[in-house]
C-alpha cells in the first residue's frame, strides 16, 4: 500500500497520480493494451485499428476565459484521439449534476457541447445523466468517451531515436492561468485565454507533412515538463530542452512569477508535444503555423543518448538542472 488515503495530489498528473495508477489500477487491470499507457487505446477491429478512449472533467470555474467545461470535455477527447494519428468520429457523454444547477447554465454548457462537436465534425451518439444531492459533486462533471479510426500508425515511443526534434505547438500555461486567475479574482494586465482548441486539424496537417513523427502526445495535467518526462520513460532515452526555446506568453509569465508557479507544470489543453526526426522538423513547424493554434510553434530541443528516461533543462543562465516529473500538487481543478 502506498498511501493511507487519496489527496488532491494524486489527481494532479503527476509522480503520485503514476504511482496510484500503477500500484492500484494497473496491478489489477493491466493487459497488454493498458501497459502501453497511450492517450487512447488502440485497438483491432476486424481490418480496421479504432482509437478508443475517455476521461472526466471537473474544472472549477466552469465557465472561464476561452472556454467552458462543455467545450473542453469534446475537445480533450478529441485531442486524445488525434494524438494517437487517429480520426474522430463518435463520442460518449455523460453528466453528473448537482441538484440546484440552474437550467439555463446546464443548456449554455450543452450548447457549447453540441457546437464544439460541430466544429470537430464528431457526433455525440450516447449518453448518460445522473443528479445528486447537494454537495456531493460541485455543479457539475462530465465524462467523455471517444471513437475514432486511425489512419497513421506509426506513432510509438518505441519508434523515437536518439537526435529526433522536440517540437510543441505553441505557448504553454495559458489555460491554467486563465482558470485559476478566474477562481481566485485575479486580473493581470492582460486578460489571459485558455488555450483549449481541438487538434485535429493542426494533426492532420503535421502527419500530412512528414511521414517521420514519432510520437505525439498533449500536455495536460502535469504540464510539459511531466509530459516529456513520461515521454522519455516510455522511449527510455534522455531529452535536452533549451529553456530559452520553450514558448511562453508575456502575461503567463508575469503571473507565474506573481503567483510562484513555474509554467513548465502548467497544464496546456490546446497544445500538442511532437518527437520527430530532426531532417523533418522545419516542414512540420510551416505545417503547425499554418494554422491559428500552432502560429507559436517552436522546436524547444532533441532526444539524445544519455540520461536515459531522463528530461534535463539547459537554462537560460547557461546551467543545467533535471527537469523532474511533478511531485505534488500545483493546480488542482483546471481540467
Amino acid at each position: 500500500m502506498i498511501m493511507d488515503k487519496i489527496t488532491l495530489s494524486h489527481g494532479a498528473g503527476g509522480r503520485e497520480m503514476h504511482k496510484l495508477i500503477d500500484s492500484v489500477f494497473m496491478k489489477e487491470f493491466s493487459g497488454p493494451i493498458l501497459r502501453e499507457k497511450k492517450d487512447s487505446a488502440i485497438l483491432n477491429i476486424g481490418n480496421k485499428k479504432i482509437a478508443f478512449t475517455t476521461d472526466s472533467y471537473v474544472v472549477n470555474p466552469i465557465f472561464f476565459p476561452g472556454g467552458d467545461i462543455g467545450s473542453l470535455a469534446i475537445y480533450g477527447t478529441v485531442n486524445d484521439l488525434s494524438v494517437c494519428g487517429a480520426r474522430p468520429l463518435y463520442i460518449s457523454v455523460g453528466a453528473v449534476i448537482e441538484e440546484g444547477l440552474e437550467t439555463s447554465v446546464l443548456e449554455k454548457i450543452v450548447r457549447s457541447m453540441a457546437e464544439a462537436a460541430r466544429k470537430t465534425g464528431v457526433q455525440i451518439v450516447t449518453g448518460d445523466t445522473k443528479v445528486v444531492e447537494k454537495g456531493a459533486c460541485d455543479r457539475i462533471f462530465i465524462n467523455t468517451s471517444g471513437i475514432g479510426e486511425v489512419y497513421y500508425d506509426k506513432l510509438s515511443t518505441d519508434n523515437i531515436m536518439t537526435g529526433d526534434s522536440v517540437i510543441v505547438s505553441g505557448p504553454i500555461g495559458d489555460h491554467a492561468i486563465s482558470v485559476i486567475s478566474k477562481r481566485e479574482g485575479i486580473e493581470f494586465n492582460t486578460m489571459i485565454r485558455s488555450d483549449s482548441a481541438p487538434l485535429d486539424k493542426l494533426i492532420s496537417k503535421v502527419l500530412r507533412a512528414s511521414k517521420k513523427v514519432r510520437f505525439m502526445r498533449d500536455p495536460t495535467r502535469g504540464g510539459l515538463a511531466t509530459t516529456l518526462n513520461e515521454i522519455a520513460s516510455g522511449a527510455k532515452s534522455g531529452i535536452a530542452v533549451e529553456e530559452a526555446k520553450v514558448p511562453v506568453a508575456e502575461g503567463v509569465r508575469q503571473a507565474c512569477e506573481l503567483l510562484g508557479f513555474d509554467p513548465l507544470y502548467l497544464a496546456c489543453e490546446g497544445r500538442v508535444i511532437i518527437i520527430a526526426a530532426k531532417e523533418d522538423g522545419p516542414r512540420i513547424l510551416k505545417a503547425l503555423r499554418s494554422e491559428k493554434c500552432g502560429r507559436g510553434a517552436k522546436i524547444i530541443g532533441n532526444v539524445t543518448g544519455d540520461h536515459s528516461g531522463r528530461v534535463h533543462l539547459n537554462t537560460i543562465s547557461g546551467g543545467k538542472r533535471i527537469l523532474d516529473m511533478l511531485s505534488g500538487e500545483q493546480l488542482p481543478r483546471i481540467c
